[in-house]
């Protein structure tokens, strides 16, 4: 089906949990930045998730499909979306299917590839992959080394390098799109780790540097109508370093002077990356004024406790887990999740079974947490902190005593020694850079997450789904943010016209 696009294309950049108040602290401190040049002249939106579980596997659920977590039922990485997919579809489905050119690029939930490819300009699925397939395929090389360094790098970063992973990638630099400067910045990162180790933790942020110049290839060459990007890393290191750089954000700090002195520039560090991002597609949107830019997250983080962490639980030997509770080896397999989250996937017969023996595991005298979902998926919680350190720490499995060893379970050294500073909360942030508006000094106002798919469907004039607007989705509110951004009155009639039908 070719639909006639009424709206403007669309760069939607998902910037994972930043809120206002890293965005207003970064363009405080650097004026001269293009982020806070821009700023100004972006509309600007506090928004508000709506889920009762913030985590962003369920909050970009949300956003993606307008409509929460109660309805979707998306909770954990790798369940099988096939029947929630043809009830609530997430906005590339829906806008592919009605002749958008659409791109992807590591958004949550975007494993695996669609059947029908015909309306994508490219494809590259999440983090959270199983496999590495794209679309088109050379993007897979890339896709192979980034799924096998997120893998390594759960907790603590490895400075493991997969060799065969990585040489193909370097042989196919030129025609994925990665950029001399990007290769001599990552190159400099490498020799800084040499003369201060600690430093490795910046490599979550170069996966994302990396992506990005992949990402900006298709985009330029491409020129689908609607793009996204999914990036983690500003969120990785709010979680990690909040406390070093707003100290002042606790009534009891746990960290030393030195400990503070090493880490309080790391949210700088993640979002001056962030700036060259935004920089580069401003820069693209100002020569192809057709483009809006819209710098979305579906929530966002606050300061929770400032306090050492030494240990903390981690499934290295997940064959031993499985065991030690009865269940053989040809009877399930493990899924990539985000730590300290696991997920297990084990065959029909053996899943009662199964969860049967977790519900009867407890560590220190608390049952472990675990969700089970359909197909056999079982997400497993470790990560418990600074357990005491013992030969045998206390665990039980049907009332008898075992090690944490014989269950493949290892108090691992935490190298940063970070707590989680910084969690979820539901206040996140929307930004909207058009080209065509040069007016300065807009207002900053409020706008629940749930209203974000109907814009995006509205900009595009494709039908909004009749169960957004029955779950009150299409009000007022969002009438008045859209024709904010409204730039012609044909549009803006075409918007009225279709308001009057729902």
């Amino acid at each position: 089906m070719n639909q006639k696009i009424l709206g403007r294309k669309i760069i939607f950049f998902e910037l994972n949990e930043v809120p206002f108040r890293i965005i207003d602290y970064y363009t405080q401190k650097y004026p001269n930045s293009a982020l806070a040049q821009k700023l100004p002249q972006c509309y600007q939106y506090e928004t508000h998730a709506v889920d009762s579980i913030l985590s962003p596997w369920i909050t970009w659920a949300t956003l993606h499909r307008g409509v929460d977590a109660t309805h979707h039922g998306i909770y954990h990485f790798n369940q099988n979306l096939t029947k929630i997919n043809q009830k609530f579809p997430p906005l590339e489905q829906i806008l592919s299917s009605n002749g958008i050119k659409t791109g992807v690029f590591g958004s949550l939930h975007s494993y695996p590839l669609p059947d029908n490819l015909d309306n994508y300009s490219f494809y590259v699925p999440d983090s959270f992959a199983t496999n590495s397939q794209c679309f088109p395929e050379n993007l897979s090389i890339f896709q192979e080394f980034n799924l096998l360094m997120a893998r390594n790098s759960s907790r603590n970063i490895s400075t493991k390098v997969p060799v065969e992973a990585t040489l193909n990638l370097l042989a196919h630099l030129p025609q994925l799109g990665l950029r001399i400067p990007t290769l001599i910045d990552t190159a400099k990162q490498l020799l800084t780790e040499q003369l201060k180790p600690y430093r490795k933790n910046r490599r979550r942020t170069y996966q994302a540097v990396l992506a990005f110049d992949l990402f900006l290839k298709q985009l330029k060459s491409t020129q689908p109508d609607f793009a996204t990007f999914f990036t983690n890393h500003v969120a990785s290191s709010m979680h990690r370093y909040w406390a070093a750089l707003f100290p002042q954000d606790y009534q009891n700090f746990g960290y030393n002077d030195e400990w503070v002195s090493r880490y309080d520039g790391e949210i700088d560090f993640a979002m001056s990356k962030f700036e060259k991002f935004f920089t580069q597609l401003v820069r693209f949107v100002d020569n192809h004024p057709e483009y809006t830019l819209w710098i979305a997250s579906s929530m966002g983080q606050s300061a929770t406790t400032a306090w050492m962490v030494k240990t903390q639980l981690n499934l290295t030997h997940s064959e031993k887990f499985m065991s030690a509770l009865g269940i053989p080896d040809d009877a399930w397999y493990q899924t990539p999740a985000m730590f300290p989250e696991f997920g297990i996937v084990v065959k029909e017969q053996w899943v009662e079974e199964f969860g049967n023996s977790l519900s009867q595991l407890s560590i220190e005298r608390r049952l472990i947490e675990f969700a089970q979902k359909e197909d056999g998926l079982f997400a497993l919680i470790f990560g418990q902190v600074n357990l005491p350190q013992k030969k045998v720490t206390t665990a039980l499995l049907k009332g008898r005593l075992i090690s944490l060893e014989k269950l493949g379970l290892e108090n691992i050294s935490i190298e940063d020694e970070t707590n989680t500073n910084a969690y979820h909360v539901n206040s996140g942030s929307l930004l909207i850079y058009d080209p065509q508006d040069t007016s300065i000094n807009k207002n900053r106002k409020q706008l629940s997450c749930l209203e974000i798919a109907p814009m995006l469907l509205q900009n595009f004039s494709v039908k909004i789904p009749e169960y957004m607007s029955l779950l009150g989705n299409i009000n007022n509110n969002s009438n008045r943010v859209y024709k904010d951004m409204l730039t012609t009155d044909l549009i803006h009639n075409q918007y009225i016209n279709l308001k009057s039908k729902i």
